[in-house]
């Protein structure tokens, strides 16, 4: 059984570090091979949807002493990653854009919208035993 490192930050969390470095590969590996007439729809969007999500963790996190607070962010950074995922997939499938690389991210936000439910539902139970 692995130990688990307590939370003291938002840096702590797998889900931030791994949208945080999904989102460093969009910006520079998939966004500028996209084509100048994308710049202010799909280059746009896919940019501010994957730089969301980690600044939506990181905001949430600030207020984890509110459930009503944290699960919104956490609500929004679900929304935020299922837009990326769509977002990937046009990249590949009308420019062919980065495949590969592109499958290996959409794998990643897939993984963590389902941690974001799952770190939701799990601070929810937690926040009622406090009470």
């Amino acid at each position: 059984m692995e130990d688990k490192k307590p939370i003291k930050s938002f840096r702590d969390l797998d889900v931030y570090n791994n949208t945080y470095q999904a989102m460093l590969s969009g910006i520079n590996e998939v966004i500028p091979k996209l084509p100048d007439s994308e710049k202010y729809d799909l280059k746009d969007q896919l940019s501010r949807s994957c730089k969301a999500i980690p600044r939506l963790i990181a905001e949430g996190y600030a207020k984890k002493h509110q459930k009503a607070g944290f699960q919104k962010y956490l609500d929004d950074a679900m929304g935020e990653c299922n837009e990326t995922i769509v977002s990937l997939e046009q990249c590949r499938d009308i420019y062919q854009t980065n495949k590969d690389l592109i499958v290996k991210l959409v794998d990643v936000y897939d993984k963590s919208g389902r941690q974001l439910y799952n770190l939701g539902s799990a601070w929810y139970k937690f926040k009622r035993r406090e009470t």
